[in-house]
């Protein structure tokens, strides 16, 4: 499922103009892609253990979160985007969760946390926090109702 996502995110990134069918492909990939981050993205939270560090449920949430951070800096997608309901309030609650997980212990979501060893750099959560404020800041771009919501 990971490579499948890389190949996704591969294609979304291509400086290519779509087409219509392509863009209507886009937009119902859209929509289950989203149902797949609201559906699983509390499994990221288990990478705060070192056990699980390499969960895959947790790892498809990041590639995930990663895709959907490009198909909002995409100007076709993020209208469509930025209205699906509860997309923007699962970042928020998910970008809540990792904060206070990090808070709680020291694991890859501490704002302190020290990059002693070439594994921890090499963490696929590193950078997830900012990948969730990317996402809420695409979809606050240009858009009233979702910034009074933030």
């Amino acid at each position: 499922r990971v490579t499948l996502l890389d190949l996704l995110l591969a294609k979304i990134s291509e400086k290519n103009p779509v087409t219509n069918e392509e863009t209507m492909v886009f937009l119902r990939l859209a929509d289950f892609l989203v149902g797949c981050f609201q559906e699983k993205c509390q499994a990221v939270l288990k990478l705060t253990s070192a056990a699980d560090a390499e969960d895959e449920e947790a790892l498809v949430t990041i590639r995930l979160l990663d895709v959907l951070c490009e198909m909002t800096s995409n100007n076709g997608q993020l209208e469509h985007l930025q209205v699906l309901p509860g997309l923007l309030e699962t970042a928020v609650d998910t970008l809540k969760l990792t904060h206070l997980a990090g808070k709680q212990t020291v694991n890859v979501f501490t704002a302190t946390h020290a990059m002693t060893g070439q594994e921890e750099i090499s963490h696929p959560a590193v950078g997830f926090k900012s990948h969730l404020i990317r996402l809420i800041g695409n979809l606050c771009y240009k858009n009233k109702e979702n910034q009074d919501k933030v």
